[in-house]
This record gives C-alpha cells, sequence and structure tokens, in this order.
C-alpha cells in the first residue's frame, strides 16, 4: 500500500505528517528570526513584522505578541479556512512561541548582509514548510481576503501596502538601513517560499501549433517517448481547422524537443508554461 493510499484510508496519517512538517517549519522559523534577524535589527513583513518593532519598543516577549496579535486573524479564519487550517495554524503559532524563546540568545552572526540573505533563506524555508502544510504564521494574509473583498482591493495589493507601512515604521524605530536590509529579507524569503512551495524539479506544458502536428506528434513520442494529446483549433486569422499538440515535460527535455519541432517545421508555434505540480501518466512514476 503506497503512503498516498494509506493517507486516504487514514485521514489522521495525514494530519500527524502536517504537524511534524508544521512542527519543523515552525523551529526553523523561529531559529531564523531569533539567530539572524532580531539581533541584527532586521524585521520580517506582516504580523510578525508588527510584532517584532512593538517588541523592540515594549521589551515585551516575541513569541507572546506573535501569539496575541494573530488570535483575532486565527479566528477570523475560521469561517473562511475551516476548522482545519485555524488548528494547524493555531498549531504552528505556539510552537514557533517556544522556539523563539528557546533561540532567544543565539546569535550566528553579527555581519548584517549575511544575516538578511541567510536568514531570510532560512526564514523562507521554514514558513514554506508551513504554508505547504496547509497552516501559516500570518495573520494579514486573512486579513487581507476579507479587506480586499469589501474594498476592492487585491489580496497582494493590501499585503503590499501593509508592509510598506511596517517597513516605514521599521525605518523610523531602527533605522533607515535596517528597513532597506529587511525588504532585502523578505525578498530573499518569498523567493525561497515560492520554491519550497513549488518544488525545484517543474516541468514545462508545452502548447505547439503546425502544420506538421501529426509528424511531430510521432517524433515527440519516438524520441523523448513522451505522451502527447491532440487538441482541435480553428485559426484566428486564417479560420482554416488547426491541430495543436500539448504534452509536458522535463526542463532537461526542453532543449531536444524544441530541436525536434525545428527540424520538422521551423515555422511552428510555440508556447511553453512552467507547471510546478502534475499527477499521474509518466510523471507519477
Amino acid at each position: 500500500m503506497s503512503k498516498d493510499s494509506a493517507a486516504k484510508k487514514n485521514p489522521f496519517v495525514k494530519i500527524f505528517a502536517n504537524l511534524f512538517v508544521i512542527t519543523m517549519g515552525a523551529i526553523i522559523t523561529g531559529f531564523a528570526l531569533e539567530s539572524f534577524l532580531v539581533p541584527n535589527s532586521i524585521i520580517d513583513g506582516g504580523v510578525i513584522g508588527i510584532s517584532m518593532i512593538v517588541s523592540h519598543i515594549t521589551k515585551f516577549n516575541l513569541g507572546l505578541l506573535i501569539l496575541i496579535i494573530n488570535t483575532p486573524f486565527i479566528l477570523l479564519a475560521f469561517k473562511k479556512m475551516g476548522a482545519k487550517f485555524v488548528f494547524q495554524t493555531a498549531y504552528a503559532n505556539i510552537i514557533l512561541a517556544i522556539a523563539l524563546n528557546f533561540f532567544s540568545r543565539y546569535k550566528v552572526t553579527e555581519d548584517v548582509l549575511l544575516a538578511t540573505v541567510f536568514g531570510g533563506i532560512v526564514l523562507g524555508i521554514g514558513v514554506g514548510l508551513i504554508l505547504k502544510s496547509e497552516g501559516s504564521l500570518d495573520g494579514t494574509e486573512i486579513l487581507s481576503l476579507v479587506v480586499s473583498k469589501k474594498f476592492g482591493m487585491s489580496v497582494g495589493e493590501f499585503i503590499m501596502g501593509l508592509n510598506v507601512f511596517i517597513y516605514l515604521a521599521a525605518g523610523k524605530v531602527f533605522s533607515w538601513e535596517s528597513a532597506m536590509y529587511s525588504i532585502l529579507t523578505y525578498f530573499v524569503a518569498s523567493k525561497v517560499i515560492d520554491t519550497v512551495m513549488e518544488g525545484l524539479n517543474s516541468s514545462k506544458s508545452v502548447r505547439i501549433i503546425s502544420d506538421e502536428a501529426g509528424t511531430i506528434g510521432n517524433a515527440l513520442i519516438d524520441k523523448l517517448d513522451i505522451s502527447v494529446t491532440y487538441l482541435k483549433g480553428i485559426g484566428g486569422y486564417s479560420g482554416q481547422d488547426k491541430d495543436l499538440i500539448y504534452c509536458v515535460i522535463s526542463r532537461l527535455e526542453m532543449a531536444k524537443m524544441l530541436d525536434i519541432i525545428k527540424d520538422i517545421d521551423p515555422k511552428a508555434f510555440v508556447s511553453v508554461v512552467d507547471v510546478h505540480e502534475t499527477y499521474g501518466g509518466r510523471f507519477s512514476k
């Protein structure tokens, strides 16, 4: 029995698996904050960033502040996201609070640039693991779902606007250099989160329009050992029937595919889109 089928038959297997990954993610996040960012006056965005500023001013425990500020947003998520998400988000915040206190006196480096880059990388890994396991650490994302509908803003616009305010506040409380380093950390962490969420082995979704569709399709099947699907279309200018080829390949196969297509039909139209997750077919192997 595979792990996937076991998880389907016993939902508790997936819950425990999620909690384990969330635990690791929260510990990694706590390590990034207390060992890289906090000692060097670098902040994160969202609720964590707000909590870091307030904690610096009031000397109140950072872990408790994050829990207190996030609690209303976690409760708000109950209606929007469901009980499972709320439970796993609350659990992630509790583990983060514990981890922050555990790592509170462990400083990795005093070099601000190193702390910015590596703190962002480690932070991105931790947050990415939590998000991938259906949890969250940032209540502002939950709030943005509500605010965006009421005021006609997109989720991204609301989060960006809030973070601009947070980094301006960081510039006043710490220094403008700290604010700039904080923005750099946020950028690095965001890219790492995307990598954790989407994976390193992204595939390519390819659509090919050619008068030699049959020949190209057979060549791709024969030379690349891939499956192709033929779609019917109509040319917008010519009004003639067109055959389209659709397939998903790995990044390593991309160059060879283009060579095969060009050899058969140099005028073929090829559209390539990143695909971060695939299920079934040869990719299940």
